[in-house]
């Protein structure tokens, strides 16, 4: 009965995850609540369903192991802690009863609640919580199961229907919150096996990720062909005047310059034609050190060739073979784990020293055992994560406290980085000599420096924050929420500029993604350029889906 409630609580999650990806706040096409819970309750299931005649234990164990590694997003991870504490109260007893159930609801909150840094209420966690609380005052009066799951049910859909009165946002979007309606989705399909419902407990396989692939652009239009990087350890006095001369000099040379000062030394990353002449002025002011060329001419027909299916099959057999042997190999002292989508962005994470690259975001999120891989992958003492996201942060932290449960030699460091702008200027700082601790701290704290945007559209009628959208309006979203609503993507950037710069913004950086062309993002940044003459405005290709523009203001 326990495995059949199981898989019954998550097929109804599965049958209603798009209800629920409706109920995000944001009218984003993005929303992914349902399908994360889903994700992540489905990776319990194809555990469970091959267990037939199971102990209780054995039960629990899939249920627990299956949904922590297979967590994806904030919701999906919270779901799988849930369980967790479930199932190590239920895992020992042959036949719970009430007493045991509620011993059990009581350890789900709180072994939730301690994965959350800054539990909110109005969310799944209030609405598990009101469900244990009422359960444990009414312990004495309940004689079975059925009054157990009766009042469970009642006071679950009570709790989740008073979200909007605890969550401003929710009541001014006009929804309960996602995460709770999926815990009571999942509760509702679970009473129904118990009951004697019929149901058909066959899954879907997890979705396959589908990426359009743009028109590949010609070597030829590759401007400036070396990615040059070094740090110059200062020995004499690096005055503002020589770093502006230093920037100008550089600038001359080639483009998309990355320039960072601090502790006695210079890094400098830049694309150009003479990586000699640029090392050549970094000796004027002091020692060389941590040198690299990549020839971008060179890398970028690789990835032509490794388009083609037949260069694929052999990348495949390539990447399982070095993937062998890296493990094989002694660990590294430090590597460096991004999530991120988009070829434009991968590269920019590449060309910073990104170790592992993996794919996703806000339109798909990694879960857990997407982490563990990497990490695995990447192979070093010290690990920095960079999630990149607001959303996969919890994901981040779970692989980490498996990894250093399992792998003591190996520690993780989770930047909490909430956008992809963040993450990139967290990896620039970056300082070898420092002690990883030290650059923890220092990641994160450039990190938390770098103002975010991002534009996408509307996939219904809503109102945030006082701000009316309807269906296929443009809209810009900042760290804080939605910046401005316009109709068209021009305008929506431009407004977006102009709440983001201030008087200490220097560099303006803005991504394009796969569905908004380069011609339109130079015609933006030209008519920026001339709006804000005092910051230096730059564009580049980041290739991400959904976001017709990702903006960085430092």
């Amino acid at each position: 009965m326990l495995r059949r409630m199981f898989l019954s609580g998550a097929k109804n999650l599965e049958v209603r995850k798009n209800y629920i990806n409706e109920l995000n706040v944001f009218p984003v096409p993005d929303g992914d609540t349902g399908t994360n819970m889903t994700l992540t309750i489905l990776s319990a299931a194809t555990e469970v369903s091959r267990l037939e005649d199971a102990a209780t234990e054995d039960i629990a164990k899939a249920i627990s192991a299956g949904s922590l590694r297979g967590a994806r997003g904030n919701s999906g991870v919270i779901l799988s802690q849930l369980l967790r504490g479930f199932t190590k109260v239920i895992r020992d007893s042959k036949e719970p009863d009430v007493d045991c159930l509620i011993t059990a609801m009581e350890k789900a909150v709180e072994t939730a609640y301690k994965a959350v840094m800054k539990p909110k209420e109005g969310t799944i966690l209030t609405v598990a919580r009101v469900m244990a609380e009422k359960a444990t005052q009414r312990r004495e009066e309940l004689g079975s199961l059925e009054e157990l799951f009766d009042l469970v049910l009642k006071e679950g859909d009570e709790a989740l229907a008073q979200t909007p009165e605890l969550l401003p946002v929710l009541k001014e979007a006009g929804v309960v919150d996602s995460g709770g309606a999926g815990l009571m989705t999942i509760l509702h399909g679970a009473v129904d096996a118990f009951n004697g419902l019929e149901i058909q407990l066959d899954f879907e396989a997890p979705p396959v990720q589908v990426r359009r692939v743009e028109t590949p652009i010609s070597t030829d239009e590759i401007k400036f062909g070396y990615c040059t990087e070094f740090i110059v350890k200062l020995e004499k006095e690096f005055t503002d005047e020589d770093e502006e001369a230093m920037k100008e000099y550089l600038l001359s040379l080639g483009d998309s310059l990355v320039f960072v000062t601090g502790d006695g030394m210079v890094k400098v990353h830049v694309h150009t034609n003479h990586p000699g002449k640029a090392f050549e002025k970094g000796l004027e002011y002091g020692q060389l050190t941590r040198m690299k060329v990549d020839n971008m001419r060179e890398e970028h027909e690789e990835r032509l060739f490794k388009s083609t299916e037949v260069a694929a099959a052999r990348e495949r057999e390539k990447a399982a073979k070095e993937a062998a042997e890296k493990a094989a190999e002694e660990k590294k002292d430090f590597a460096f784990v991004a999530v991120t989508i988009g070829d434009g962005l991968a590269d920019v994470f590449r060309q910073l020293g990104c170790d592992v690259i993996i794919e996703g975001g806000q339109t798909m999120n990694p879960s857990t055992e997407d982490m563990l891989d990497a990490i695995k992958t990447a192979n070093a003492r010290d690990i920095f994560i960079l999630p990149n996201n607001k959303n996969i942060v919890l994901a981040a932290n779970q692989a980490a406290d498996i990894t250093e449960s399992d792998d003591p030699e190996t520690r993780i460091h989770v930047i909490p980085t909430r956008t992809v702008p963040q993450g990139i200027a967290a990896l620039i700082s970056f300082v070898p000599e420092q002690t990883p601790e030290e650059n923890a701290a220092g990641m994160s704290e450039a990190g938390s420096r770098v103002k975010s945007g991002e534009v996408t559209y509307a996939v219904r009628d809503t109102k945030i924050d006082g701000v009316p959208i309807r269906s296929g309006d443009i809209m810009g979203i900042g760290d804080a929420g939605i910046l401005t609503v316009g109709p068209d993507v021009k305008t929506v950037v431009l407004d977006m500029l102009e709440k983001l710069i201030d008087e200490d913004s220097e560099i303006v950086s803005i991504y394009n993604g796969q569905d908004f062309s380069e011609e339109d993002t130079e015609a933006i940044v030209a008519e920026a350029q001339e709006r804000f003459p005092n910051v230096d405005i730059e564009q580049s290709y980041g290739g991400q889906p959904v976001y017709f523009c990702i903006l960085s203001v430092e």
